[in-house]
């Protein structure tokens, strides 16, 4: 099962794991505070590579539904993921 974070409970949180999924370009040209970009290609072709499944992650993509999928998937592999509800876009309202 996954468990769905929003942005306001987000920024309550301290020395977390924030995975943003999306493209290297739109990482690039901005991103939530702390995030490492792992394009979900990557991500779901090679999760133990990047995840720790005694850690916590916190994954996001622009708007919410992708990242959804991509935790989905993960929560089924065994890792304990959090969707970022909002994405980035509500990141950028709430910031």
């Amino acid at each position: 099962m996954v468990l769905n974070i929003s942005i306001k409970e987000l920024l309550n949180k301290n020395n977390i794991n924030i995975i943003d999924i999306r493209s290297i370009e739109k990482y690039n040209d901005n991103h939530i505070n702390g995030a490492i970009n792992i394009p979900y290609i990557l991500l779901l072709k090679e999760p133990e590579k990047y995840l720790n499944k005694n850690e916590e992650y916190y994954i996001y993509c622009q708007y919410g539904k992708n990242s959804l999928k991509v935790c989905n998937i993960l929560a089924t592999k065994g890792y304990k993921v959090y969707n970022i509800l909002e994405g980035y876009e509500g990141w950028l309202l709430e910031k």
